[in-house]
């Protein structure tokens, strides 16, 4: 029987349906439906988990939802009813909005339970953050290790820090909401001028360019303490934890902006316009703040413990800046980071929570790969691009669509890369990839110009071969599932200049031939025409979009972009 694991019902979600055996599928809903923003119960989801599994609701023992709604509203209203007396209205508005949404997650619960053909569905309610916590113990190799989970909240909680032990997890500590320094990165990410919840990516990169003169500010802020739990200086924000921005005008002041400027139109809370340089500086303190609390934090944990490896999880450890800082400051053997680390990670760990930790039943062998999503035979994808009317060609062997796909690359194109299954998460990893070759002319301003529509100072990772790569970079194993940064050796540095982060740093994806056969190849052959067997890889899919899924999907960005080729199957396409 297998384990139907669902993400919170608020956003971001996603199912995956756990066997005995292992993981047999994984996605997003956001993939499926073509939208970024997804709430609600994830049915095309579950509906392709069942699907891919071929047992229907039948085979399901019972449904883990990583969310427990009444103890998330409960935390909630107790933090506003402190808040009252200070702050009236705002406090009014959100305990008002969280009954609304307490409501809608008690009827998702509901409409859950009829949705598999039995009446008598198990359907368990689950902490948020143990099963982020779930989703990295459980997926790492570690018998024993400090896990650490940090997000904006979650079920009223900012983060936690267990202990694993072998099918066990023990929480040791959590962390209250409002006390979160992910909330403090999405609302410097609002201040300066990007999108909240949406565009934290770009803070992080942003925060590379500027030099962290507010560190000091943000620690403060944050945390009273070296290796001390986050807290809130509350004096650096209005009474209410109101509005998009909460900053009140003492941190403005502090970073030396004058909050009478701007005021906000939403309400009237002061919210100046921040000059380009203090928003480079913002960015980098805020970054450098969070992850030195991490380190610390995750530090003192080992100390206590004696656990030689460190699992992480939670919104905060999608940025591979922070974790590259938590890994070269920490003394922990091993660091392991969940790939899928966001909200959709949960529903991984909702189930591994109940077959591991609820029933005991021992741990498969560590994932290596997370491609969960779907696949799609020669014949699925020839309907599509007949249905499109586009011209094709058809390749009989493995070897032919690696021949043309290195001509491809070597003539300096961008080539949209769709094998195998979709890959879960929000990284691209081989699958539903678009590479470049990193010595064609011109190809960081083709890719972000007329493919990408996005900033300039986002970096692109390159792909190397596992067996190749201690020639070029000094880096460590969560750089297969490009979680973290690596150091560029000489010879790299001599020839990825324009690929280079400050400090030597590159966003590095490290692929095993195992793990990935398709790109290894691929990477690997390219290697005898190029001075490396490195590749540009960036994901496949059109600015504002999910990562592509299904060949119609591949074939509207296709056409719909700058890019040059597409390689989706045995078929290939080119523009002319």
């Amino acid at each position: 029987m297998s384990i139907l694991g669902i993400s919170g019902l608020v956003h971001d979600c996603s199912a995956a349906l756990l066997s005995e055996s292992g993981i047999v599928a994984a996605m997003e809903e956001s993939k499926l439906v073509r939208t970024r923003a997804t709430t609600g119960i994830p049915r095309e989801a579950i509906r392709y988990c069942l699907e891919r599994a071929g047992t229907g609701w039948s085979g399901v023992e019972c449904v883990a939802v990583a969310s427990r709604p009444v103890r998330a509203w409960a935390r909630e209203a107790w933090l506003r009813t402190r808040l009252t007396p200070f702050a009236p209205v705002p406090s009014g508005y959100y305990q008002t909005k969280a009954l609304g949404e307490l409501g809608r997650e008690l009827n998702n619960g509901r409409l859950l339970q009829s949705l598999g053909e039995s009446t008598n569905l198990r359907v368990l309610h689950l902490e948020h953050h143990l099963c982020h916590a779930a989703s990295a113990f459980y997926a790492s190799a570690a018998g024993r290790a400090v896990v650490l989970t940090l997000d904006e909240q979650g079920d009223g909680r900012a983060g936690t820090v267990a202990l694993g032990e072998d099918t066990r997890l023990r929480i040791l500590q959590s962390i209250s909401f409002p006390h979160s320094p992910a909330w403090i990165f999405s609302q410097v990410t609002d201040l300066i001028g990007f999108e909240p919840h949406a565009d934290e990516h770009k803070t992080q990169w942003l925060g590379l360019e500027g030099e962290p003169v507010f560190e000091e500010l943000f620690l403060g802020l944050l945390r009273g303490a070296a290796g001390k739990l986050p807290h809130l200086a509350t004096s650096y924000f209005n009474w209410g934890l109101a509005g998009r921005i909460a900053f009140s005008s003492k941190f403005y002041r502090a970073v030396g902006v004058d909050p009478a400027v701007g005021k906000s139109a939403e309400n009237g809370l002061p919210r100046p316009p921040i000059p380009q340089a203090i928003r480079k500086q913002l960015a980098a303190s805020v970054q450098q703040a969070c992850a030195k609390i991490a380190a610390e934090l995750a530090e003192r944990y080992r100390k206590q413990t004696g656990a030689k490896s460190l699992a992480l999880a939670g919104g905060l450890f999608l940025n591979p800046v922070v974790v590259s800082y938590v890994e070269k400051n920490t003394g922990f053997d091993d660091v392991f980071i969940q790939p899928a680390a966001g909200n959709e990670g949960t529903a991984l760990g909702a189930a591994w929570l109940v077959r591991h930790h609820m029933q005991g039943k021992p741990r498969q062998a560590p994932e290596t790969q997370i491609a969960w999503g779907p696949a799609y035979s020669s014949q699925e994808i020839k309907q599509v691009l007949d249905n499109c009317k586009a011209r094709y060609r058809f390749h009989v062997s493995k070897e032919q669509i690696l021949e043309e796909t290195i001509q491809l690359l070597v003539a300096g194109k961008i080539v949209g890369w769709f094998q195998g299954a979709a890959e879960f998460g929000p990284r691209a990893l081989g699958n539903r990839s678009l590479l470049a070759s990193p010595w064609a002319s011109y190809v960081k301003e083709n890719l972000n110009e007329y493919v990408k529509h996005r900033e300039a100072f986002r970096p692109f990772a390159i792909s190397v071969t596992s067996e190749r790569a201690t020639e070029f970079f000094d880096y460590t194993p969560p750089t297969h599932f490009m979680a973290t940064l690596a150091f560029a050796k000489p010879e790299a540095v001599r020839l990825l200049q324009g690929f280079l982060l400050p400090g030597g740093r590159v966003r590095l994806h490290v692929v095993e031939r195992a793990a990935n056969s398709s790109l290894w190849r691929l990477l690997d052959r390219f290697g005898q025409f190029a001075p490396a067997p490195m590749l540009v890889n960036t994901s496949f899919n059109l600015f504002g979009e999910p990562l592509v899924v299904s060949p119609r999907d591949a074939v509207r960005s296709y056409f719909c972009s700058g890019i040059d080729a597409l390689v989706i199957g045995n078929f290939s396409l080119k523009k002319s």
